[in-house]
């Protein structure tokens, strides 16, 4: 998804009482020995930044929200240095990138993400460098900024990042930055032509490792009370087609019902494939409310 155009300040301030709820979850799934997903959920303001609980609920009035997911790549446990890493250099640049984010993000947002993730790929190269043990290791990295009315969105990799809109339906709104999800986009495969293809698993883009300039994905949705957003590692979408996502998160069955959304997708996508490591992120706004931030 290109950028939307910029929010007016009618947008912002009709949706500055919006609420939010997050839940997060990761798991190093049925086979893999350690886990190399990662991920973050922070608030700031253009003071300060704080890490979240895997679970919370808040207001936008009067800060920003972060949250990212990062998969990790390379030899020995360099993939779960690398994925932590990402997250780690992501919430240490936040507070020199967004001084004024409690303004939010409405113009210039593409060059502040692009030089985020350009700065953390080159931490990871001298990272791979320097050290014997981090050599070829990369990430992939997803991350959404939520600020009034608006959610921004880079993305660099083959997690991803779906809208799920209030009315209904899912939409992958990042690109899977590999052979057949390049494919997949021209329409010269289908899903599951390219769920099957002997490629899916090699990146064409990601942090650290890569080759090529980086192709970084930057965009923008304006949501709406009932809207909701998930942030996935690949070990979610291993098992789980998008209507099984959208349904565990819409229509879960009765024994996932008592289930957190984020705790519901690890669980089945554990059940249904669970040979990578699984992450998700889910965020749902909420109605208007004076409730303050509560996070566990």
């Amino acid at each position: 998804m290109s950028d939307r155009e910029t929010p007016s300040s009618e947008d912002l301030a009709a949706a500055g009482n919006d609420r939010i709820a997050w839940t997060g979850m990761t798991h190093r799934g049925r086979v893999r020995s350690n886990n190399e997903d990662a991920f973050l959920a922070v608030t700031f303001d253009g003071n300060e930044l704080s890490y979240l609980g895997k679970t919370g609920e808040a207001p936008l009035t009067h800060r920003d929200f972060l949250f990212a997911v990062s998969d990790g790549m390379g030899g020995a446990n360099a993939g779960e240095f690398a994925s932590k890493i990402a997250v780690e250099r992501l919430s240490h640049l936040l507070p020199r990138a967004f001084r004024s984010a409690a303004a939010g993000i409405s113009t210039g947002f593409r060059d502040v993400f692009e030089d985020l993730f350009e700065k953390i790929d080159k931490a990871m190269k001298q990272m791979s460098r320097s050290y014997e043990e981090c050599a070829g290791m990369g990430a992939t990295l997803s991350m959404a900024w939520v600020s009034p009315g608006w959610l921004y969105f880079g993305h660099i990799g083959d997690s991803r990042i779906y809208y799920l809109p209030r009315a209904g339906g899912i939409k992958q709104i990042t690109h899977d930055h590999t052979l057949p999800g390049r494919l997949l986009r021209e329409g010269k495969i289908n899903d599951r032509e390219a769920r099957m293809h002997p490629r899916k698993n090699v990146l064409e883009q990601v942090l650290g490792a890569g080759r090529r300039p980086l192709e970084i994905q930057v965009g923008a949705v304006g949501f709406e009370p009932g809207d909701r957003f998930l942030l996935c590692s690949d070990g979610i979408i291993d098992g789980l087609r998008d209507y099984g996502i959208e349904d565990l998160l819409r229509r879960p069955r009765a024994v996932r019902a008592q289930q957190n959304p984020a705790h519901r997708l690890i669980d089945e996508g554990i059940l249904t494939s669970g040979r990578d490591n699984l992450t998700a992120v889910v965020i749902e706004v909420l109605e208007a409310s004076p409730a303050s931030v509560s996070a566990s």
